[in-house]
Parts: C-alpha cells; structure tokens; sequence
C-alpha cells in the first residue's frame, strides 16, 4: 500500500537513492533538504522522471523544530539522515555537529512523538573507534574517536531514549561505509577512482593502513526499507555491512585492477588524521541485520566499484579539482 513517509537528508548520497527506492515501489516521498537560495537540490535532480511526481520536495532545516514538524506531520514513517559527516572539519567546528546532529535529531524524535511515525534513524559505523574485537557486533561498546562520531553517539543514544521513555518506534541502523555512485570525493574510493581516471601519475590518500568494510549505496537503501518494516528491529541497533574489510592500500589495488592502471601510492601528512583519532579497522557482523531485517549484502566489492567509477567517468576533471582531505 502506499503511505507517505519522509526521507531528511534527502538530497545527499544515500538519501537521494534512498528517495529513489522508496518512489519506485510506490511511496508518496516527502524529500526534506536543507534551504538554499537558489533552491538547488542536489542528487534529487538525478532521479528518474517518471518517479519525480511521487516526490515532493520540502526545504528546511533540521535544527528548526517548526519545519521538522511540519514535514513529519501526516508521515507513516521518518527516515532520518541529514548530518554533518565529515571527520576533518568535525575537528574544526565541532559546535556544528553538535547543532546538527544532536539538536537535529531531537527536533526529529520530537516530531515523531508527537505524530506517531516511525522512525529509521542513522547511525555510523565510526562511534565504535577502534574495536577491542572483530567482527564488530552491535554490543560492541561506543568509544568515539572524533567529534563527528560524539555526536553520533548521542544522537543514537536519544534515539533509544525516546524508544524507551515515550515509546517512539524507532531502529537505529548503523550503515558500514557505504560507496557508490553520487558520493562526495571526500570520501576516500571516490577519491581513489577519481585520480585514477583523471591519469594522475600518482594515487595520493592519506593513511593506507586502516581497513574498512564497504557496503554498496544500493544495499544499504534495501536495509533502510527493510527496517522501516520490521517490527522485531524496534527499539534494536541494526549494522549494515559486509563482514568483509579491505585497508585503504589494498581498496586501491583493487580500483588499479578494475581500471586497468598501475601507478604509486603516496601518503600525504596533511590528509591523516590526528594518530589517536584514527579509527584502524571497522568490520561488522551482519547476522542481527540477517535475523531482524532478512537483509543480505548482494553487490560485492569489485562490482560496486565498477559500477562507481562508471558513474564518476564522466565527471572525473571536474570533481578532481574539489579537492579531498583523507
């Protein structure tokens, strides 16, 4: 049947697949985006055109509680995952994410409340630092290495709060770093498959050692409409992930295999981390995602990074010159 649900960060990498998906299979979508001037709306603009007419698109912000209300208002169900994402500038302006990420994701639980929608809310793999043991199970404890991910923190922890306090239906899903086509270059495949297309001479990154377990963009989104539908996952922490990792060296030899081009790895000082907030290695175990959602990892690595750099191939000059900070 078709409900109405709301998608906040809608214009960005995963919520504009996540739009996507939930207009294909029949959802009235109500798309919130940040306000801007010039009313531009991001990857939406790439949706296909025969699923725009089941999109409205409503422009606010998150750390207004009056729009929020007015988005959630008549929802069936929220889907939370307008954030601050970014670990460097979380180092430079950590007052930011604490308005966006915390402070906004009241704004949302409040709004919930009061209308009675569900809500999926977005976690990150990045609060659990560098684990005491893999794979990573949602027990795991939290141990954030970043301001980014202390904010993520307690967005999860108000989430489960208001599960527990109010009865807000809610799931926290804590996505794996997930990649795919229209992700920023500040993330570090993008940035890896861009360089390698745009004929650099050199793969420039910053730490090569941590390892990290990616999830394709399209998997993701099928664990979102799967935790918007399970009942058992309310009140739960779900992962979404592989159980696979790779280190930021190897992922780079795989794009040069995919791509057909071998050239030298540089390590740049100014693109690491500070040492002790560098995560080292992120691997989850998906069984409670198996168990709750029925959810199932299906594009492997080597597929969704071709399927990326297909995407990026055309745009390789342009999204080079924005530069990326590892």
């Amino acid at each position: 049947m078709s409900r109405t649900v709301l998608v906040t960060g809608a214009a960005g990498f995963i919520g504009s697949h996540l739009v996507e998906a939930l207009a294909a299979r029949g959802d009235e979508v109500r798309a919130f985006v940040r306000y801007n001037s010039g009313g531009a709306t991001g990857f939406l603009a790439e949706l296909p055109a025969g699923l725009r007419d089941r999109v409205k698109v409503v422009a606010g912000d998150v750390r207004d509680a009056e729009s929020v209300d007015a988005a959630v208002r008549g929802c069936a169900a929220v889907f939370h995952l307008a954030a601050l994402i970014s670990i460097p500038y979380s180092y430079e302006a950590p007052e930011s994410y604490v308005d966006v990420n915390v402070r906004g994701t009241l704004n949302v639980l409040q709004a919930c409340r009061r209308h009675g929608a569900r809500l999926v809310h977005t976690s990150t793999s990045e609060v659990y630092g560098t684990p005491d043991t893999v794979p990573i199970t949602e027990d795991h404890p939290l141990q954030a290495q970043s301001p980014y991910a202390a904010t993520k923190v307690g967005a999860d922890q108000l989430v489960q709060s208001f599960h527990r306090s109010f009865g807000v239906p809610a799931v926290v899903l804590r996505p794996f770093n997930t990649y795919g086509p229209r992700q920023s270059t500040r993330a570090v495949l993008p940035q890896i498959l861009v360089q390698l297309l745009a004929g650099r001479p050199e793969v420039r990154l910053g730490a090569t050692t941590p390892r990290r377990d990616l999830t394709f963009v399209t998997d993701t989104v099928d664990g979102f409409v799967r935790a918007a539908e399970s009942d058992a996952a309310l009140g739960q922490v779900v992962q979404l992930g592989t159980g696979r990792d790779v280190s930021i060296g190897e992922l780079a030899q795989i794009a040069m295999q995919a791509l057909g081009r071998e050239v030298p790895v540089v390590c740049e000082a100014e693109r690491l981390r500070p040492d002790a907030s560098e995560v080292m290695v992120l691997q989850s175990s998906p069984a409670r995602a198996r168990e709750l959602l029925g959810w199932e990892p299906r594009v492997p690595l080597e597929e969704g990074l071709r399927r990326t750099a297909e995407w990026l191939r055309g745009r390789a000059a342009e999204l080079a010159a924005q530069g990326y900070r590892a």
